[in-house]
């Protein structure tokens, strides 16, 4: 049976995959979900599901959730930081599907890939941080990575059509967010509401805010070359303002193939839960006659500069990529909370990797290490990137 957790199942990725459940039907079950706040909405979706666990960060979530359970709802709950872990290894689960935002997600992708399950992963900050880690365990224990990320699914999908060794490239494809069109002068005024409003996506705030930075495809960089074994050298990002070609991979006889379809994250959700089979889906079909053409264009690196640390990551490796995730992560958070401008975000993040004291071949405790000093760090230079505010 394909039981499913649900990991951050209040966020948008979490009530999207609960509507493809719901969709999908026998035998997909939801059996166990997590959330960080909302604990309202959280009863509701382990009332309407029939869930048998949640997982709260806290004693005082917890009581929230079970004052709020309706009638007849009586879940287990999970209270405290290795709730997610005790959630995804369940014997009852098989899949984990994660939509946790941010680091905090790292600890149970790890735990559902020790346990063997299928982890369909829409959080990328868990491979952007210990994406070595992550992957060796799971070949250790058998487990599946499934990607959820339109780009990463549309990878994944494309390389049917041919062997790893026969990959010349992948091509990641972006919007460029809502400013793609201003001039890079003009950046520095955006306020949080206008970064939130993205042309074609419907996310998260954290990720909204990166793909406006572009340093959402300096993650996806990163999480390519974990999930596919790729050198940064075979990993080119490319603007698609119409986001409906999700990626193209290129093969070494010139051959490339393509997955397109809306910009709709329920496809890729589906996807990786009922891989390998395809089911029948109630969402909207792509209409090319009705769209009129695809574009492409060269990304502009003065204007979007987060590319360069995502290949910086790649090359590197080690702990490298933890202080990125941990300094954008509390820069976005900055910035969403009007304290550093939007063209401050990525310098911070720059300024943080300038001062780690890399590491080769980071343990789980130094990446956990990384992370949490370079949220310090990030913290400490906010007031020399406001000072002409």
């Amino acid at each position: 049976m394909p039981n499913i957790a649900v990991l951050g199942s209040t966020g948008s990725i979490g009530r999207m995959t609960l509507e493809v459940v719901a969709s999908l039907g026998v035998p997909y079950r939801i059996v166990a979900l997590s959330a960080a706040r909302q604990t309202g909405l959280l009863a509701r979706q382990a009332a309407e599901t029939g869930a048998r666990a949640v997982a709260v960060p806290d004693e005082r979530a917890a009581q929230a959730v079970r004052k709020a359970l309706p009638k007849g709802a009586a879940p287990e709950i999970l209270a405290g930081p290795a709730g997610l872990e005790l959630l995804v290894a369940r014997p009852d689960v098989q899949i984990v599907l994660s939509a946790v935002v941010g680091g905090a997600g790292l600890p149970a992708a790890l735990a559902a890939v020790r346990a063997g399950k299928r982890l369909a992963l829409a959080n990328k900050e868990s491979l952007v941080m210990a994406g070595d880690l992550v992957m060796a365990e799971a070949r250790r224990s058998g487990a599946e990575v499934i990607p959820v990320d339109s780009e990463h699914s549309a990878i994944f999908q494309s390389l049917a059509g041919g062997r790893r060794s026969e990959v010349r490239r992948v091509l990641l494809t972006a919007s460029g967010g809502p400013f793609y069109s201003r001039a890079v002068e003009e950046l520095a005024h955006v306020t949080p509401q206008e970064a939130l409003n993205h042309p074609t996506w419907s996310m998260g705030r954290k990720i909204t805010i990166d793909s406006a930075t572009l340093m959402n495809k300096a993650l996806e960089v990163i999480e390519a070359h974990h999930l596919f074994g790729l050198a940064a050298e075979q990993i080119q990002v490319i603007i698609h303002r119409e986001s409906t070609m999700h990626s193209l991979v290129e093969f070494i006889d010139g051959s490339c193939l393509a997955q397109l379809g809306p910009p709709d994250m329920r496809t890729p959700i589906q996807y990786a839960l009922t891989y390998p089979e395809r089911r029948a889906a109630p969402w909207p079909r792509l209409d090319l006659a009705m769209l009129g053409g695809l574009h492409f264009d060269e990304p502009d690196a003065r204007k979007f500069p987060a590319l360069g640390l995502g290949f910086e990551v790649v090359r590197r490796g080690g702990s490298l990529g933890a202080a990125l995730s941990g300094a954008d992560e509390t820069a976005v958070a900055a910035f969403l909370d009007g304290q550093v401008r939007f063209t401050d975000v990525v310098p911070v993040v720059k300024r943080v990797l300038d001062a780690h004291r890399w590491i080769a071949q980071p343990t789980l405790q130094d990446v956990l290490a990384t992370d949490a000093w370079a949220r310090e760090e990030a913290k400490r230079w906010k007031p020399s990137c406001t000072s002409s505010k």
